[in-house]
């Protein structure tokens, strides 16, 4: 248990904020996982449509925190890409 106020006000907070990160995670996943279903299903335009809704969600988490900016371009150039490789298969 803490023994400080400060400590204390920090737990709080500490439990807030993990609430809501964890809010912000969910939905940025949502949209990703938007995109990799119209994958799936083989509907490039669907698929490049939920990619243009998700690329501001995952940036959204750059800035707030949640990603580092390697890794939501690493995601979105992944999911670019394989956008890119179901539309030259037709």
């Amino acid at each position: 248990m803490a023994n400080h106020a400060s400590a204390r006000t920090r737990i709080r907070r500490n439990a807030r904020r993990a609430e809501i990160n964890g809010a912000r995670r969910n939905r940025m996943r949502t949209f990703i996982k938007k995109v990799e279903a119209a994958l799936t299903e083989g509907n490039a335009d669907d698929a490049q449509t939920a990619l243009k809704n998700a690329q501001p969600e995952i940036q959204r988490s750059v800035a707030k925190g949640l990603l580092h900016k390697n890794t939501a371009a690493r995601k979105i150039s992944r999911l670019s890409a394989a956008i890119k490789a179901i539309k030259t298969a037709k």
